[in-house]
């Protein structure tokens, strides 16, 4: 359910802003407009970090100030990319980097539009921050953010008391130590889990249609901010999907999700989806005791059909926009292949096995070298071996 996603926004500058009000060389409106407004930003952020609300309300709108107020910050920083003149105002794009205390390694790198004023005496003013377009909202565009904290988990909502919040802790902690005994302690052990209001919310929040969401309880998502470092993981929750799942598959979807944040670094282009999906899945339900039929129920339906599937699944078989059953099939595929790698070659070599498919850089011949170095077999024996499997449990 992992996904990565970056948008860009492109802002188109009048050319008259281009001509140099100066003698040759010297700087234009534009550059002069543009360092103004990086002051009143830096000015800004430094205020929000030194949680310092008077000299935040100097440089504009407290509106987010107040939203932002229980989120831990370890950084803020704004980067003006464009300034366009607007008649008295002007309106700039920025590149927003930040990160959460205690949790993230790198920053968040988000786009964001920023509206703003002038004074009588030529001073710039905020009245407004949102989105860059095509870019996805951050959680406190969409109201005030509550926080609750756990041992191994931040979990951060909006429009409700942090007691709320204190289900997806629990569930978030176990998840923690769950991940970390499967697949190494080589990662943050941390996880931030955003729980928005709604379907809708959440789709915003990823900068998505909300129909490519419907019925998907999480999705992880990590922005990598062009640092080349361990990118900062979010796990965003549906709630109507979550909310009616039971407390056992509510611990599996933050468990699954959780794994994804631990593998993020080790996952590359060259990971196919039924693996990156299917070994989230594996840790997921570790411990569970739920039988594969019940794990399984769409794969199990056509194996006794008699169509167990001729080959693993494709990265297009994962799409959130495909048939639900065909979905569910997907991830069940996926999970028994892992599971099967762990069942008769050791959850070792399972965990080697990822980690040298990463390795490889690119999808091309990676899954294949990975099969013969680590598993001592080919494409066509594992295949082969998997089918066997998927009838054997689910048959």
């Amino acid at each position: 359910m992992a996904g990565r996603r970056r948008a860009w926004s492109i802002g188109v500058v009048g050319l008259g802003l281009l001509l140099p009000l100066t003698g040759c060389g010297g700087p234009t409106a534009a550059d002069s407009a543009r360092a103004e407004v990086q002051r009143v930003l830096d000015r800004r952020a430094a205020a929000l970090l030194g949680h310092d609300e008077t000299a935040y309300g100097a440089t504009g709108t407290r509106t987010a100030y107040t939203r932002l107020r229980a989120l831990p910050l370890a950084s803020w920083s704004y980067r003006v990319t464009a300034v366009r003149r607007t008649g008295a105002g002007a309106t700039a794009d920025a590149d927003l980097r930040y990160r959460v205390a205690g949790y993230d390694r790198a920053p968040v790198d988000v786009r964001r539009t920023l509206v703003l004023g002038r004074t009588a005496g030529g001073q710039w003013y905020v009245t407004a921050e949102r989105p860059a377009a095509r870019a996805g909202q951050q959680l406190w565009d969409q109201g005030t953010v509550t926080a609750a904290r756990g041992a191994h988990s931040l979990v951060l909502g909006t429009g409700g008391a942090a007691a709320d919040l204190r289900s997806y802790v629990r569930l978030a902690d176990r998840a923690v130590p769950a991940v970390s005994g499967a697949w190494g302690t080589d990662w943050s052990r941390r996880v931030v889990v955003l729980v928005p209001r709604s379907l809708a919310g959440m789709a915003s929040l990823l900068g998505s249609p909300a129909a490519a969401y419907r019925g998907i309880a999480a999705v992880t998502t990590g922005e990598a901010g062009g640092s080349g470092r361990t990118p900062a993981d979010r796990v965003v929750v549906n709630p109507e999907a979550y909310a009616g799942l039971g407390d056992p598959g509510k611990q599996v979807v933050l468990t699954h999700e959780t794994t994804h944040v631990a593998t993020r670094a080790r996952t590359t282009a060259a990971t196919p989806l039924w693996l990156s999906e299917g070994y989230a899945d594996w840790i997921g339900y570790l411990g569970t005791g739920r039988a594969p039929a019940e794990a399984a129920p769409e794969l199990a339906r056509a194996v006794r059909d008699g169509e167990t599937p001729p080959a693993l699944p494709g990265d297009a078989d994962f799409a959130f926009t495909s048939e639900p059953t065909a979905l569910a099939r997907a991830y069940e595929g996926g999970w028994l292949a892992c599971r099967m790698i762990a069942d008769q070659w050791g959850p070792a070599r399972l965990g080697a096995f990822y980690r040298t498919v990463g390795a490889h850089g690119q999808r091309a011949g990676a899954v294949e070298e990975a099969l013969e170095k680590v598993l001592g077999t080919s494409p066509r024996e594992f295949t082969a071996r998997w089918r066997a499997y998927v009838r054997a449990q689910l048959g």
